[in-house]
């Protein structure tokens, strides 16, 4: 008798693979866009309430803050003092930022007092610099923290210090900054560049046009922040309200930026003892 024909071809063929398990069907097609933005809001959202966090303290700033261990290297490649003191103002923002990271870890719910819910988690976008330096201060507490990484052409890689099952993944910015949005009881916003920018206004756009809930907002290194952003030019160009500049307080040191945010309503939780 001849040989049954093959089924082969069929089985191989990138139609019979179960969708679920086609990455290249989901992650090419145009017409696959609004699963692939429901499958990224779902894994995050889900991972999240498994481990009960409820809210979160949102920590932005540059990616380039060198941390005191980089700072070596730079110092000695350094040809001017003054090169030298910008190297060690950078420093001094990261550790401010890792302070901060601590600080609101023991004393914001980050160890979950309320049954299984955990508030005031530190949360950051995932990489180097200001946003490694937070998620630091959060591990040396003891505490989870967050990274709502992206990707990007030139591979960010997540900072070692984010829980790894807290760390995420997005491809589109938009659900990102959802993420990042959706659950913050406050901001603290380092300086940065253009991500950093394009956050923080984002986040006081949500807040001034009351589609978030208000939340306290720190710009963090009053210097940088009214050297970079005329608000008073704003003002007189009548394109923001006097007003408006409520929407943020300005802070120097980690504890005084924990003091604003709990001046302006953010539910403090200490850490439960034993």
């Amino acid at each position: 008798m001849p040989d049954a024909p093959s089924n082969h071809a069929q089985k191989i063929s990138s139609s019979y693979t179960l969708p679920v398990l086609d990455s290249d069907f989901l992650s090419t097609r145009d017409e696959m866009r609004d699963l692939r933005f429901a499958i990224e809001y779902a894994k995050a959202e889900l991972l999240l309430r498994d481990w009960g966090v409820r809210s979160t303290v949102v920590v932005f700033g540059s990616a380039r803050t060198p941390s005191p261990e980089q700072a070596e290297t730079l110092r000695r490649a350094a040809t001017s003092d003054a090169e030298r003191r910008r190297i060690d103002e950078r420093v001094a923002m990261y550790q401010a930022a890792r302070e901060f990271g601590r600080i609101a870890s023991e004393r914001g719910g980050a160890f979950a007092p309320h049954h299984r819910w955990r508030d005031n988690v530190i949360a950051t976008g995932g990489g180097p610099g200001i946003m490694a330096a937070a998620n630091r201060g959060a591990r040396d507490a003891g505490a989870p923290t967050i990274g709502f990484n992206i990707a990007l052409p030139r591979e960010q890689e997540p900072n070692p210090f984010t829980t790894p099952e807290l760390t995420f993944q997005f491809h589109y910015f938009g659900m990102r900054k959802m993420h990042l949005a959706m659950r913050a009881n406050a901001l603290v916003a380092f300086p940065g560049g253009f991500g950093t920018f394009d956050e923080l206004f984002e986040m006081l756009t949500l807040v001034q046009t009351r589609k978030s809930p208000v939340v306290p907002i720190v710009l963090f290194g009053a210097d940088y922040w009214r050297r970079v952003v005329n608000f008073d030019a704003l003002i007189e160009a009548e394109t923001i309200g006097r007003e408006e500049l409520a929407l943020f307080d300005f802070a120097d040191t980690a504890e005084d930026a924990w003091a604003i945010l709990t001046k302006r309503g953010l539910t403090a939780h200490t850490k439960p003892e034993g």
